[in-house]
C-alpha cells in the first residue's frame, strides 16, 4: 500500500455573505473572485433543544469561474461551491506572521438567487411560519443523533463480531 493518496475536496452550500469582489491581476492575465459565504447547520444539546450554528469560509476563484461569479452570484444567493481548501501565510505590516484558510473554487451552481424586495413573489397558499422556513422539522422522536438505542444490544457486524469495528 505504498501508492495510497490523499484527497483535498470541499463541497459546501451556503449563502454568500458580501458580494464578490472581483480583481484583475495584470501579471498572470487571470481574474480573483473572493467573497465570503455562510453554512448552516444544527443539533440537539443535552438537554434536547434544537440549536443553530453557523460558520463563516472565505471563497477565492480564478480565471473564466471568477468571471461567472462576477455575473451571477450576490450577497444572499444560496449556491453550491466545490473546491479545495487552502492555507495561506504571509506577514503583515508589523512583521507579525499570518495564516488564512479558504476554500478555492474549481467549480459552482446558483441554487436560487436571493428575492428581490422590488419583484412581486408568489403567495403562499397557506401562512407559514418565517422562522420554520430555514429550520429543521421537529423530531418525531427527540433523541439525540447517534444515541444509543436499548435494542442496539447483540447486533452482528461481520462474522459473528458483535464489537462495533470502528
Amino acid at each position: 500500500m505504498s501508492q495510497i493518496r490523499s484527497l483535498n475536496r470541499v463541497i459546501l452550500v451556503g449563502r454568500v455573505g458580501r458580494n464578490p469582489e472581483i480583481t484583475y491581476l495584470p501579471s498572470n492575465n487571470r481574474e480573483l473572485a473572493k467573497f465570503s459565504m455562510a453554512t448552516n447547520e444544527g443539533y440537539y444539546d443535552q438537554s434536547r433543544v434544537w440549536k443553530d450554528t453557523q460558520e463563516w469560509h472565505n471563497i477565492t476563484a480564478w480565471g473564466n469561474l471568477a468571471q461567472k461569479i462576477e455575473k451571477n452570484v450576490a450577497k444572499g444567493d444560496l449556491i453550491l461551491v466545490e473546491g479545495k481548501i487552502k492555507t495561506r501565510k504571509w506577514k503583515d505590516q508589523s512583521g507579525q506572521e499570518r495564516k488564512s484558510v479558504e476554500i478555492e473554487a474549481n467549480n459552482m451552481v446558483v441554487l436560487e438567487k436571493k428575492r428581490d424586495a422590488a419583484q412581486p413573489t408568489a403567495q403562499p397558499s397557506a401562512p407559514a411560519d418565517p422562522e420554520a422556513l430555514d429550520a429543521f422539522p421537529p423530531a418525531a422522536n427527540p433523541t439525540a443523533p447517534f444515541e444509543e438505542s436499548p435494542d442496539s444490544e447483540g447486533i452482528t457486524y461481520g462474522e459473528g463480531d458483535t464489537e462495533d469495528p470502528f
